[in-house]
């Protein structure tokens, strides 16, 4: 190891935007460990000083219980001593509960450019919709990368357990040939739509309204997509446009001469002109076909 990093040390932690070092718990060389550790910082404060430090504290499910919160606050604080002048954030882990996904989520999405103007177009696109949640999936690990609760839910893990669901139902695909798009979940109280987004992302639509027909929320998705692949790509030449669009995010599936997109019929907001052929030429179809407008 000391080799490794004398000689290669400057082709390794070269434009480096993010660190992750996984230490064991358990380990009995805990100095060693630490040293290591320090020698990643120092080669990145002189070849990468503006990347992002993440520490993961691994297999915490072999201490007991009632040790787990001590000893990962006396780990993360000797971390953070050591990585002065960096910032490090560290994370208890473990591969037999949420723990390991809850961190990888939270890296993901510290690493994502326009962070800001996606939740602020992620909660104005549920709330033209009137969904109860709104998600962002990153597209090949389901990892949660953004997501708006407009109403409270009792089980904190259900981003995990929805997960886990969709990786083994796209994993039953696979075996049958078969490649996974979309999904509709729906019963007399709730009605759940997961779908592609954007090249990256999987969008996924909680609604708690059965009486709000599937097809209006599934045009807002499709109508949707473009100022989301925008904001994801900040160097597009129209990601400045997105991030503007993104604010008039209600009346880009509602308002003006199109409310039909939303249920309901008081909101009034003026849509971005690029949408307003696309709406009129399905409004015939959608309101000869729509029971609830």
């Amino acid at each position: 190891m000391e080799q490794y990093f004398a000689s290669q040390k400057d082709n390794i932690f070269r434009n480096v935007e993010v660190l992750i070092y996984v230490f064991d718990v358990e380990s009995r060389e805990l100095d060693k460990d630490m040293h290591y550790y320090q020698s990643c910082l120092e080669a990145i404060l002189q070849n990468s000083p503006d990347a992002k430090i993440f520490c993961l504290v691994h297999k915490m499910d072999l201490v007991a219980e009632d040790q787990r919160d001590i000893i990962f606050k006396e780990r993360e604080e000797d971390l953070k001593r050591l990585s002065k002048p960096l910032e490090c954030t560290a994370f208890r882990t473990s591969i037999w509960d949420e723990t390991l996904y809850r961190a990888w989520s939270s890296i993901v999405y510290q690493l994502i450019p326009n962070v800001k103007a996606l939740e602020h177009s992620l909660n104005y696109f549920a709330n033209v919709v009137d969904a109860d949640e709104v998600l962002l999936f990153e597209r090949a690990t389901f990892l949660v990368i953004s997501h708006c609760q407009r109403k409270q839910h009792r089980d904190s893990h259900r981003f995990e357990k929805v997960s886990n669901i969709i990786k083994q139902f796209k994993l039953s695909c696979s075996k049958l040939g078969a490649k996974f798009s979309s999904m509709e979940v729906r019963n007399s109280i709730f009605a759940a739509f997961i779908d592609t987004f954007t090249s990256n992302t999987y969008v996924m639509v909680i609604m708690s309204d059965p009486s709000i027909p599937s097809e209006a929320t599934l045009i807002n998705i499709r109508n949707a997509r473009k100022y989301f692949e925008e904001l994801e790509n900040p160097n597009s030449m129209n990601a400045a446009n997105a991030i503007h669009s993104a604010h008039a995010a209600r009346g880009m599936v509602n308002g003006g001469s199109s409310h039909y997109y939303s249920h309901h019929p008081h909101q009034h907001q003026q849509l971005p002109q690029q949408f307003l052929q696309q709406q009129q030429q399905q409004q015939q179809y959608h309101n000869a076909n729509n029971p609830y407008h």
